[in-house]
C-alpha cells in the first residue's frame, strides 16, 4: 500500500453561518504552526447568512494531508463548517462522458495536454465509438457503453465503480447526450459538471439554435452547471456570451455556439479543479 505523500501547499475551503472570528481563528492557528496564507478569498452572503472562504497556505515543510486535516479540524468544527482541504499542487483526477460531438472533449483534451487545466482525464466513456482513437492516441482509456432504458442504472454503476477505481474525484459531461437518473444525480452531487447549449433557462430541448434564429436573438451563450436531478437546473458555475444579429444564419449560431460550449466548460471545470466554487443553495460562489 503507498504511503501518504506530504505537501507543503493547501487549499482550505469552507462554509457555514456568518460569525465573528472565522477569519481570525483561522489566521492565526496557521500563523502559530508556521505557515504563511499566499492567497485568500471570502464572501458573506446577506442572503443566507452564511460565509463562504478560500484560503491557500504553504510552508517550507511538508506536512501529510490528514496530519494538517487532525490540526485545523478542532479550530473549524466548533464554527459548524462544511469544510474541506486539498493538495494545491494536485490535479484533479476527471472521468469524461461524451456522445456523438467532440468538440467539447477536444478542447478539453487539447487544454489538458498542454498543462492549461489542473486535471488528469483518467478515463473517457461514451455510449458511442466515434472518439476512441482520439482519445487513446492522446494515452487516456476508453470505454464504450450501451444505454437502453434496461442498461442505464448499470451504465450508471459502472461508472461510479470506474471513478472509485480509478481514484477520480469529479465527472465531466463533454456533451454526453443522455439524462442521468435521479440516483446517479445524487451520487455525484457537487462533482459533476455539465455544459449546456445555452444561456439557462432560455431555449431548452432539442435544435436549441434554431429556436434563437426564430426568435431574433442578440445574445447566445453556453451555461455549464453542476449535475442535479432536474434537468439543467443545477447551480450555475460559468456562462459565456457572445452578441449576434438578424445576419447570422442557423448554422453560423450553432458553430458560435459550439465554441462558446467548449469555452464556458473548460473555465468551469478549471474553477471547480482549483476548488473556487462553493455551493450556496441552488446557487454558487466562484472566486477568482
Amino acid at each position: 500500500m503507498e504511503s501518504p505523500r506530504p505537501h507543503s501547499d493547501f487549499i482550505l475551503t469552507f462554509a457555514c453561518p456568518d460569525r465573528v472570528g472565522i477569519v481570525a481563528a483561522i489566521a492565526s492557528t496557521l500563523a502559530q504552526d508556521g505557515w504563511t496564507i499566499t492567497e485568500s478569498q471570502q464572501y458573506a452572503d446577506p442572503d443566507t447568512l452564511h460565509f463562504f472562504m478560500r484560503v491557500r497556505f504553504a510552508a517550507d515543510r511538508d506536512v501529510e494531508l490528514e496530519v494538517m486535516r487532525a490540526t485545523l479540524a478542532p479550530v473549524l468544527e466548533p464554527f459548524d463548517m462544511d469544510w474541506d482541504l486539498h493538495d494545491a499542487t494536485a490535479p484533479l483526477r476527471v472521468v469524461v462522458m461524451v456522445s456523438k460531438q467532440g468538440h467539447v472533449l477536444n478542447n478539453l483534451l487539447f487544454h489538458a495536454r498542454q498543462g492549461q487545466l489542473p486535471v488528469e482525464i483518467v478515463a473517457v466513456v461514451s455510449n458511442h465509438p466515434d472518439w476512441r482513437d482520439t482519445v487513446e492516441w492522446h494515452g487516456i482509456e476508453f470505454h464504450q457503453i450501451q444505454v437502453t432504458p434496461e442498461t442505464k442504472r448499470d451504465t450508471e454503476q459502472f461508472v461510479i465503480d470506474l471513478m472509485d477505481s480509478r481514484g477520480a474525484e469529479a465527472l465531466i459531461l463533454a456533451r454526453y447526450m443522455q439524462i442521468l437518473t435521479d440516483q446517479m444525480c445524487r451520487d455525484v452531487h457537487g462533482r459533476a459538471i455539465n455544459i449546456h447549449h445555452s444561456l439557462l433557462p432560455s431555449f431548452k430541448g432539442a435544435r436549441p439554435y434554431e429556436q434563437a434564429h426564430r426568435h431574433g436573438v442578440k445574445v447566445i451563450g453556453a451555461t455549464a452547471h453542476y449535475v442535479t436531478a432536474d434537468l439543467d437546473e443545477g447551480p450555475i458555475i460559468e456562462q459565456d456570451f457572445r452578441r449576434v444579429d438578424h445576419r447570422s444564419s442557423a448554422a453560423e449560431l450553432a458553430a458560435m455556439g459550439q465554441d462558446l460550449e467548449a469555452r464556458a466548460l473548460v473555465s468551469a471545470v478549471r474553477a471547480h479543479a482549483e476548488h473556487r466554487v462553493l455551493l450556496n443553495g441552488m446557487k454558487t460562489v466562484v472566486f477568482d
